[in-house]
């Protein structure tokens, strides 16, 4: 609108989706306009037209450089403790361009509906990825939905993409990485995939476990203003904290040593993989920020993260040492020693 006045949106009557929905045609039109951008209006998505148009902020024309990142989400359920995939979207695609040291800006989101998806379930995750980003402070500036048939798709699959802005001079990533820096955690382990497996109801696991489900891009600028030679950083997602580590020591070629008496482990996750015979280091995470901080710097990062309410709880659990490379190895409590391997197969699937 040229005027910047909200316009008017077209709304549905449907409470369910049907193949219309995505044949291009007015019942498409409606549930978009009432669901999506409806939603997600803003000055970016106010023109209405089949792209975003974006000017580019002061960070890029100082020197800056672009981050772009994707992501698709299958999670299941849809909703969980702490989160939804609406959430889990948003963050997840805001997490992986801050730990390259970008600044999140804009969010691309497109939706994969199975015919008969209660419209609800639809709104409501809208409205979880409208406050989500508002949180993280990007905008969802551009998307597409399409509708399959039923059994085609497991009511809805999401894809973010993001694009950041990586400011002049910053330069994040394992190649910095040397022997003697400090690994930090930002908190608890393994609270997501424990979340999604206990919401499954497969087991009747009876727990108050709640996924750790949040933006770090906060927490990643307050450690940089804290410790501005931060060598790399990293969402421990998939693989848990253990796969996050292991693509460090591969691509650094260094060896990590953990402590296992620093692990920062809730009781009711030891509890948890004790039952089922899991590892805490290979549950999912999708709020755990992992970095690597020279020796020097890691008392001011830890202190800047703990007075961030996403780094309260932040710890140091290991440091990077000469050895063989490419190896994580952990400490154990009785002073022994184990190799912390990459995950063979899938400890939980559809997590994220």
């Amino acid at each position: 609108m040229k005027d910047g006045t909200r316009p008017t949106f077209h709304r549905t009557k449907a409470t369910r989706v049907t193949l219309a929905h995505g044949g291009g045609g007015k019942a498409m039109r409606d549930l978009v306009e009432d669901v999506f951008i409806s939603t997600f209006y803003n000055a970016q998505t106010g023109t209405m037209e089949d792209q975003a148009r974006l000017m580019p902020p002061p960070e890029l024309l100082d020197g800056g450089r672009l981050a772009f990142t994707t992501d698709g989400f299958v999670v299941d359920p849809l909703s969980f403790p702490g989160g939804d995939i609406g959430k889990l979207a948003v963050y997840g695609t805001v997490n992986d361009l801050a730990v390259g040291g970008a600044v999140p800006k804009w969010l691309s989101a497109s939706f994969i509906i199975e015919e008969g998806c209660d419209v609800d379930i639809l709104r409501g995750v809208a409205a979880s990825m409208r406050d989500a980003a508002d949180r993280a402070g990007v905008a969802i500036v551009t998307g597409d939905t399409k509708v399959v048939a039923k059994g085609a798709a497991d009511k809805l699959f999401v894809t973010t993409s993001g694009i950041g802005i990586i400011p002049r001079g910053r330069d994040i990533g394992a190649h910095r990485v040397r022997p003697d820096d400090v690994v930090i955690v930002n908190g608890f382990l393994g609270h997501h995939g424990a979340a999604i497996l206990a919401a499954r109801g497969d087991l009747a696991l009876e727990t108050d476990i709640v996924s750790d489900c949040a933006p770090l891009n906060g927490l990643m600028e307050a450690a940089l203003t804290a410790a501005p030679n931060l060598r790399a950083a990293r969402d421990a997602t998939r693989g848990g904290l253990a796969a996050a580590l292991n693509e460090i020591a591969a691509s650094s070629a260094t060896r990590i040593v953990l402590e296992e008496t620093a692990l920062p482990l809730r009781p009711e996750i030891r509890g948890f993989c004790e039952i089922l015979g899991f590892d805490p280091l290979y549950l999912a995470n999708e709020g755990t920020l992992v970095l690597f901080v020279p020796p020097e710097e890691a008392d001011a990062a830890l202190s800047a993260m703990r007075a961030v309410p996403e780094g309260k709880d932040a710890v140091a659990i290991g440091k990077v040492s000469q050895g063989p490379a490419g190896r994580v190895e952990m400490r154990t409590l009785f002073g022994g020693s184990r190799i912390v391997d990459m995950l063979v197969g899938e400890q939980l699937p559809r997590i994220c």
